[in-house]
C-alpha cells in the first residue's frame, strides 16, 4: 500500500513516526475520512472544510485543501482503487516536539498522513437493518471537533461488538446524541428528527445530505433533542455516516423498532442517497471531460 507522509508518497511499511509526535503522545490532532465511489470522491469539499474547522479549533497549522485533495486523488490512483469503493483517511497532528502540554515552539511543522483503502459494502445490513445498544456519553464537550482522541468511542464500540450489536449510541443526560462513528436519526409521525448541530455531536457530512434529501423529497425534518425515553415511540430509527451510508436500525437493546423492519422513510432516503452519489459521480466525470 502506498501512503503519503510529510511530503512524500511511500510504502506504508516505510513510514516511521517519531515517538515525540504529539498525536502519539497527547492525541493532539484531527482526522477526516472521505469516501470515493468508482474513483470519484463524494462530498469531498465538505469533508475538507470540516477538517479545516477542526484544525482551526485545535489551532494546528493546515495545508491548503486543494493540496490535500490532489494527494488523496493520487493515492486512489497509486493504489489501483479507481474501479471500486474506497476511503481516504487523513490525519494531521501538531507535529513532533519534546513532551509538554503547552504547544511547541512556533514553526513546528505538523505531521501529515494520508492513506487509502478499499471499502467493503454490507448490502445485507442496509436491506435487513441492524441492532444498536445505548451507552452513557462520557466524552468531552467538543465533539464537534473530529479529534483523534477517540478512547470513549473505542470503549463503546468494543462493548457493542461484545454484545453483538452494530453500533453503540451515546446518551447524555437522557438525550440521544450520536453513535461512536455515526449520526443518529429517528422518525416520529413521519418526521425525521436528529440532534441539533452543537458542540455535543460531530456535524456529519452524511447527516447533512440526509437533511438536504428530506427537504428535496418533502419529508418533514427537525433538528431537535431526542429523549431516550421516547425512542420506543419512533416508527423508524437509522444511523448514518460516510462509511455506513444509511443503515436502518430495527432493534435497540432487546426491543424491536416499529414492526421490526426497515421503514418507508428509511427506504426512500436510501434510494435517494444512492441517486445522489450517482449524480455527483456523473457531474465530476463531466467536469473532467
Amino acid at each position: 500500500m502506498t501512503v503519503y507522509y510529510n511530503g512524500r508518497f511511500m510504502r506504508k511499511e516505510e513510514v516511521h513516526i517519531s515517538p515525540d509526535d504529539r498525536g502519539f503522545l497527547l492525541a493532539d490532532g484531527a482526522y477526516e475520512v472521505i469516501r470515493a465511489y468508482g474513483g470519484k470522491f463524494f462530498k469531498c469539499q465538505a469533508h475538507l472544510q470540516r477538517l479545516e474547522r477542526s484544525l482551526q479549533a485545535l489551532r494546528i497549522a493546515q495545508p491548503e485543501a486543494s493540496k490535500l485533495r490532489d494527494i488523496a486523488e493520487e493515492l486512489i490512483r497509486r493504489n489501483d482503487l479507481g474501479q471500486g469503493n474506497a476511503i481516504v483517511y487523513l490525519q494531521i497532528t501538531r507535529g513532533s516536539a519534546p513532551r509538554r502540554h503547552a504547544f511547541p515552539e512556533e514553526g513546528t511543522p505538523p505531521t501529515i498522513y494520508l492513506s487509502a483503502s478499499p471499502v467493503r459494502s454490507s448490502p445485507e445490513k442496509a436491506e435487513r437493518g441492524v441492532r444498536i445498544i445505548l451507552v452513557p456519553d462520557i466524552r468531552w464537550m467538543r465533539c464537534d471537533i473530529k479529534s483523534v482522541a477517540l478512547l470513549p468511542n473505542v470503549l463503546a464500540s468494543q462493548e457493542a461488538k461484545e454484545r453483538g450489536a452494530e453500533e453503540a449510541v451515546f446518551v447524555r443526560d437522557g438525550v440521544i446524541t450520536e453513535g461512536t462513528h455515526t449520526n443518529f436519526c429517528a422518525v416520529f409521525g413521519g418526521q425525521l428528527v436528529t440532534h441539533p448541530r452543537t458542540n455535543l455531536i460531530l456535524g456529519g457530512i452524511t447527516r447533512q445530505v440526509v437533511l438536504d434529501l428530506c427537504h428535496r423529497l418533502d419529508i418533514p425534518s427537525l433538528e431537535s433533542y431526542i429523549q431516550d425515553r421516547d425512542l420506543k415511540k419512533a416508527s423508524e430509527l437509522m444511523i448514518v455516516s460516510t462509511t455506513v451510508e444509511i443503515l436502518p436500525v430495527v432493534q435497540v437493546e432487546d426491543w424491536p423498532v416499529g414492526d421490526g423492519e426497515p421503514g418507508p422513510v428509511t427506504r426512500k432516503l436510501q434510494q435517494a442517497f444512492r441517486a445522489e452519489i450517482a449524480a455527483e459521480w456523473r457531474q465530476v466525470k463531466d467536469v473532467e471531460a
